[in-house]
């Protein structure tokens, strides 16, 4: 099963700047490997939040329009909430 998320590329990085966007229902996130810069990106909650449910998500490559361009990644690590249903903070890997 392939997976999409749209997402944009995040200017402000920090931690204020993560917590402002994730109290407006985005999730912060990183791309990097394959000898390529780091990314930092941002996609809405509500696009992860039920396809991490799904095993094969960890294991197959996921689909990120990133401003326009599809980029091929696999999820490298995710942070959740400690109580809540929430994902705090996702890494990807370049595919």
């Amino acid at each position: 099963m392939s997976y999409t998320i749209q997402a944009q590329t995040r200017t402000e990085i920090g931690k204020g700047s993560s917590r402002r966007l994730r109290h407006a229902g985005k999730v912060p996130a990183v791309i990097y490997g394959a000898g390529k810069e780091p990314v930092s990106i941002v996609f809405d909650h509500k696009d992860i939040i039920n396809i991490q449910t799904n095993e094969d998500f960890y294991t197959s490559v996921v689909t990120i329009v990133l401003d326009g361009k599809e980029v091929g990644v696999r999820a490298q690590a995710m942070q959740r909430h400690a109580f809540k249903p929430m994902i705090e903070h996702v890494d990807f890997v370049y595919a």
